[in-house]
């Protein structure tokens, strides 16, 4: 996987870290209807902030670091290489993110696609990244199968080219070539690659994005393949990071047997890269389809480890990324002049790029918009932030880490934070010292810092509604007319091992040890179910009511949505504006949202401030205002949301399918329009809470480190005299005929798509409440349910048409969709949909489930357990999943024996009873001139459709 640049902080703020403390905030509440206060002592927050670890080296030079958490029977196995696309010399763009795809197809002792190994183990949380600055691979597996997870990172770090055939180069250049076209066919996909050239001069190592070019690809040979793993991939150029349950002392001898006879390598010195500064600004104009006309500055500025990154990362937050930030305050609250804002500063090991950026509400004249969003800037930069401002940045900031404390792998959690502290800044603990700045940090830095690097001239890139006016790189293999260079033959293909390295047995099975669930009853009569968790000092608490999109009426589709949207943005006592900043010196969040069936409150808090975290979500709930002018401004920014979700491929291709498939009066199949959202009024929204969201048709479900009783008692302070309206609760009518005509094509018309993207669903019999939705799931891992599933392997892994194809039901309270879908490249539109019903009806007649399908599955299931509920959030969300399908309390527990006790006829059967190959909807969304006639030798009936106008 490579990084596309996205506008968001790569602040350490947000690592997972280890915090072995309850921090010292304030546990009064305050008085009712008032903004709720905290006080917090951060250089003592930040001080006991740290990741315990221990740190030796082999003598090839590999750097291993050691981290201890006994939580959970799980550890997570990290591998950082010191080189990224910033180190690719001229003409190999790209070879980084190649070669990290490489190294998941096998090396020489594990032949096949690491997947498969992954799923034997029972590995979570695990992938492998390329970007700028270094390339990394991570699982967290189970305690039993550690030893078997350092044969296999040992193995593709020392024994790898053996293994790497032409067949194989040849596929993934085409995966990572659909990979590129996935992004350059999202909306305004291909502007960052122009954005790079502007800021950074011909030659910087930062100029090129690390997905490469096509015809880089194009070129890359088995001896550039080859030079490239050589020159940079020994031990002595990489971190290895083991945190979880095992003690340096444990893993020491096995880091010994598995990597100590690879051979040091050379260490590559990472490319240097001045901070560039632009001669004159800059302004660029693009055309796409979007919804609204965006407009974003952009300054290249100092990079992790620069004397200002700390406090560009505060006044970027302060200006455009807290929800109380000064451009979301002027430009959307109160001038209403942007339906959005954002400001960010993205570092990376030598350099960085701040961006400030403004999505214009529909009428607004871009030159107003700017002219305030630049006095909005220019005003922080004179006057500098205020202590408050600050505080609440780091508070928010930091409380966010500390919930995220509970992880050892993932993206960002305890290992890659180390990982990242030794590869790019020469030192694992350099989370530490960021947070003592942070906790130093004052208003005169921040003010320091931004006018030091803001008023130096800006890129401005402007992205307008329209026909894309660029072009997208198209490899050789699709222009030369006929190729399928990268279909590969796995039979014909032969590798070679120099050292015989045998895979060292599991020999146990780490047990998932849910917590238990315990149950209280408020002084209101809302139910709440809890368990505990001691791992951090947070409490979560999520209120579900019976109500979602399905509760939507005819005619007012996106009422639930819009509603919910309403609460968060005035109170009775409370502005937007102060709730956001209420919310942040409390470190906490009140998140509003909803599905189909359940629209649903949930608090993350630390624990010691608790009681104002529940006062504050008590007045966002029980006292929201719906404001008229709020209302219009969220209504606006709505439909802009709902018009961008229409150019996407993606959201074009669900708003197509959802009416068709369930029927458009169906409570499922109702989908939000510009016209439902527009007639939404004041008295809709009063109507629709009171209908809804209320005590008697809600429960609340509680993860927290204190104590049932303690919890309830400060529930009942908030929410115990909250009682049910006069009205009626409100009801939904689901009919029992729910389902479409299937055996046919929607084909949505996206002209100069570089990919198509593929939709297909249809609603099957199976309750997901029912013992058998388990065995639907297992039998759907053989078709279409993970990366070695059969779609998959086809599509992407042989074929190279795609970058990922996935089938997979999606449960609803009274429906359980099956749906298939991925996005693969034009010229292949109509052989990929081949593919895919010809992989279904074969799966479901001929080629049911295989024993050794079973096998891998079974020990992926199971492995995965422990893993998968790692996190309280992840609890959270188990505890609503068994409360919405009638699931017992100990569901998850239950898994283990299910899962072992499936066979391939029990599996085939649920399958053939659940899907029916000619039932499928399709929608392709693509380029009609090229795909159309791809479709027609399928023989189903083709309606075509041109995307929605403004």
């Amino acid at each position: 996987m490579t990084h596309r640049f996205a506008a968001a902080s790569l602040s350490a703020l947000a690592l997972a870290l280890a915090v072995p403390f309850a921090p010292a905030l304030a546990q009064t509440a305050p008085a009712a209807s008032a903004a709720p206060q905290a006080t917090a002592d951060l250089p003592t927050l930040v001080s006991q902030v740290t990741i315990p670890y221990q740190q030796f080296e082999l003598a090839n030079g590999l750097t291993v670091l050691v981290h201890e958490d006994r939580k959970a029977p799980i550890v997570n196995v990290t591998v950082w290489y010191n080189v990224g696309s910033k180190d690719e010399p001229e003409g190999k763009t790209g070879f980084a993110h190649l070669f990290e795809h490489l190294m998941f197809n096998g090396s020489e002792n594990a032949p096949d696609d690491y997947f498969k190994y992954l799923a034997e183990m029972g590995a979570t949380d695990y992938n492998g990244t390329t970007w700028f600055d270094r390339t990394n691979y991570f699982q967290t597996v189970p305690r039993p199968a550690l030893e078997r997870a350092l044969w296999l990172e040992s193995d593709r770090m020392g024994y790898l080219l053996g293994a790497v055939t032409q067949g194989k180069l040849d596929n993934q250049r085409g995966v990572v070539q659909n990979e590129k076209r996935q992004g350059d066919n999202e909306p305004g996909g291909l502007v960052f690659y122009d954005v790079l050239k502007t800021l950074f001069p011909d030659g910087h190592p930062y100029q090129h994005e690390a997905i490469g070019s096509m015809a880089d690809l194009d070129s890359a040979s088995m001896e550039d393949v080859k030079a490239w793993f050589t020159e940079n991939y020994g031990p002595n150029n990489a971190t290895l990071v083991i945190a979880g349950d095992i003690s340096a002392e444990e893993a020491k001898p096995l880091v010994e047997k598995y990597f100590g006879t690879i051979a040091r390598g050379p260490v590559n010195d990472p490319a240097q890269a001045p901070v560039p500064t632009l001669a004159e600004p800059v302004r660029k104009t693009f055309k796409d389809q979007v919804a609204a006309t965006n407009v974003t500055r952009y300054w290249p500025v100092e990079g992790l480890t620069g004397k200002d990154r700390i406090a560009l990362d505060v006044g970027a937050s302060i200006l455009g990324g807290l929800a109380s930030s000064r451009l979301d305050n002027v430009l959307v609250r109160d001038e209403q002049l942007a339906v959005s804002v954002s400001s960010s500063n993205s570092s990376f090991q030598r350099i960085g790029i701040l961006s400030v950026e403004a999505t214009a509400k529909t009428g607004v004249d871009l030159a107003v918009l700017e002219k305030r969003m630049d006095e909005v800037v220019a005003q922080l930069i004179a006057e500098g932030p205020t202590e408050d401002e600050v505080r609440r940045a780091v508070t928010s900031n930091l409380a966010r880490t500390i919930r995220g404390l509970e992880q050892v792998g993932g993206f960002s959690g305890k290992a890659q934070t180390l990982a990242e502290g030794e590869v790019l800044a020469g030192d694992p603990q350099f989370y530490a010292r960021e947070f003592e700045a942070l906790a130093k940090l004052t208003p005169a830095d921040v003010k320091a810092a931004l006018g030091s690097w803001m008023t130096r001239p800006a890129m401005t890139v402007v992205l307008e509604p329209g026909a894309r006016d660029a072009t997208y790189e198209e490899a050789a293999s699709v222009a030369a007319e006929g190729a399928n260079a990268s279909e590969r033959d796995r039979a014909a293909e032969t590798i070679s091992v120099s050292a015989v390295r045998p895979a060292p047995p599991i020999d146990s099975i780490a047990q998932l040890d849910f917590p238990d669930v315990e149950r209280a009853t408020l002084k209101n009569g809302m139910k709440v179910t809890y368990a505990r968790r001691t791992a951090v000092p947070a409490t979560y608490v999520s209120m579900a009511f019976n109500a979602g999109g399905a509760a939507d009426p005819a005619g007012k589709t996106g009422l639930d949505g819009l509603t919910l949207s309403l609460f968060d943005e005035g109170t009775k006592s409370l502005s937007a504006q102060q709730i956001a900043e209420a919310g942040e010196r409390l470190g906490a969040t009140v998140s509003v949202g909803g599905g189909d069936d359940r629209s649903t409150f949930t608090l993350s808090a630390l624990t010691a401030n608790l009681a104002p975290s529940l006062d504050l979500m008590r007045q966002i709930m029980r006292e929201p205002a719906f404001n008229p002018e709020d209302l219009e401004r969220v209504r606006n920014q709505t439909i802009t949301g709902l018009r961008q979700a229409m150019k996407s491929p993606q959201g074009i291709a669900q708003l197509t399918l959802t009416p068709e498939l369930f029927g458009a009066n169906s409570p499922y199949g109702r989908v939000p329009t510009v016209a439902s959202v527009s007639s939404i009024t004041r008295d809709d929204l009063i109507a629709h809470k009171d209908s809804w969201i209320r005590p008697d048709n809600g429960e609340v479900f509680v993860i927290s480190d204190k104590p049932l009783a303690e919890i309830v008692t400060a529930l009942n302070a908030a929410f115990g005299d909250w009682s049910a309206p006069a009205t009626p609760k409100g009801t939904k009518q689901f009919a029992d005929n729910m389902g479409a005509n299937g055996n046919r094509i929607i084909l949505v018309n996206r002209p100069n798509s570089p990919q198509s993207f593929i939709l297909g669903s249809q609603i099957t019999p199976v309750d997901a409440g029912d013992p058998a939705f388990v065995a639907f799931g297992s039998a759907n891992k053989s078709l279409g349910g993970d990366f070695l599933a059969r779609l998959n392997m086809n599509l992407r892994e042989t074929k190279g048409w795609s970058y990922g194809v996935r089938g997979g039901a999606q449960a609803r309270e009274n429906a359980v969709v099956y749906s298939i879908s991925g996005g693969v490249q034009a010229d292949r539109t109509g052989d990929s949909l081949a593919e895919m019903l010809r992989e279904t009806k074969e799966f479901l007649t001929i080629k049911g489930v295989t024993p050794e399908e079973l096998e891998r599955n079974v020990a992926s299931d199971v492995g995965s357990l422990p893993g998968r509920f790692e996190t309280s959030p992840a609890v959270l969300g188990a505890m609503q999943s068994n409360a919405l399908f009638g699931r017992p309390d100990n569901y998850q527990e239950t898994l283990a024996s299910i899962y072992t006790a499936q066979t391939p006829a029990t599996l085939d059967a649920i399958a053939r009873a659940s899907i029916d190959a000619d039932k499928f909807v399709w929608v392709v969304v693509g380029d009609a001139n090229v795909v159309r006639a791809q479709l027609e030798p399928l023989g189903l009936p083709i309606e075509q459709r041109e995307m929605e106008g403004e």
